[in-house]
C-alpha cells in the first residue's frame, strides 16, 4: 500500500483528487469576488477579510496549498514518465476531441502556474506581509476591494487576466472529466453527463472570472 501512490494509477488518483479539490476552491473563489461587482466594496471587504482572518480556513488555506502543489508535482512526475516512454512521437496522431485537449495540458498548466504566481505575488502576499503596499484599512477592514480595482482599472492587466482565465477554462475542461475517469466513474451513461457537467463548469469559471474585471473596468471610478 504504501507503494500505490508511487504507481502511475496511485499518481493520477492523487492528481485527480487534489483537482476535484481546487475545481471547487475556485467556484467558491468566484462567489466571494463576484461580491465586488453584485454588491459592493464594503461587503467584498468583509467576506476577503473574514476568508483571511477566520482559522478554520486558515486551515483549508494550508490543505489548499497542499492540494496545489501536490497536483503539480503529480502532474509533472506524470507528464516525464509519459515523454520517457514514448520518445519517438506516433506517426498516426488520433485527432478525437480528448486527445487534442489531453495534448496541450502541460503547456497549459505552465501558463496557469505561471500566472497563479503572479496573482499570489498580486494579492496574496502583499496582503499577508506587505500590509505597506496595500491600500489603507477603511473601518478595521483590509481594503481588498480597492486594491482588486486598482489592479482592473489597468487595461494590460485585464487583458492577460482574461486570457489566463480562458487558458484555466481550457485546461479545466478535460481535466474535470479525465479526473473522474480516474476515479472510475466510466460508464456509457455517466460519461456524457460529466461531460456536460464539465463543459458547464469550465464555462462558468470562464465567463464568471473574465466579467469581474470587465465590469470593474468598464464601468467602475477610478478610486480616489
Amino acid at each position: 500500500m504504501s507503494n500505490f501512490f508511487t504507481t502511475s494509477i496511485g499518481k493520477k488518483l492523487v492528481m485527480s483528487l487534489c483537482g476535484l479539490f481546487l475545481a471547487v476552491f475556485l467556484l467558491v473563489h468566484l462567489s466571494i469576488n463576484s461580491l465586488l461587482i453584485i454588491c459592493d466594496n464594503h461587503t467584498f471587504n468583509v467576506a476577503a477579510n473574514f476568508m483571511a482572518k477566520n482559522k478554520l480556513i486558515k486551515v483549508v488555506e494550508i490543505v489548499l496549498f497542499l492540494g496545489l502543489f501536490l497536483h503539480i508535482i503529480y502532474g509533472i512526475w506524470l507528464q516525464i514518465q509519459n515523454w520517457m516512454s514514448r520518445p519517438v512521437g506516433y506517426v498516426k496522431t488520433n485527432h478525437s476531441q480528448t486527445s487534442f485537449f489531453s495534448k496541450y495540458m502541460i503547456h497549459t498548466a505552465i501558463v496557469i502556474f505561471i500566472f497563479l504566481v503572479l496573482h499570489f505575488m498580486d494579492f496574496f502576499l502583499k496582503a499577508k506581509f506587505f500590509k505597506d503596499q496595500m491600500p489603507p484599512e477603511i473601518g478595521g477592514l483590509e481594503d481588498m476591494a480597492t486594491a482588486v480595482i486598482l489592479k482592473f482599472k489597468m487595461l494590460p492587466y485585464v487583458i492577460i487576466y482574461i486570457v489566463c482565465i480562458f487558458i484555466l477554462g481550457f485546461h479545466l475542461f478535460h481535466s474535470f472529466q479525465s479526473a473522474f475517469q480516474t476515479l472510475g466513474l466510466d460508464h456509457k451513461i455517466y460519461t456524457p453527463i460529466i461531460k456536460t457537467a464539465g463543459v458547464i463548469y469550465a464555462l462558468i469559471i470562464i465567463i464568471g472570472y473574465s466579467l469581474i474585471p470587465l465590469v470593474v473596468y468598464f464601468t467602475f471610478p477610478n478610486p480616489a
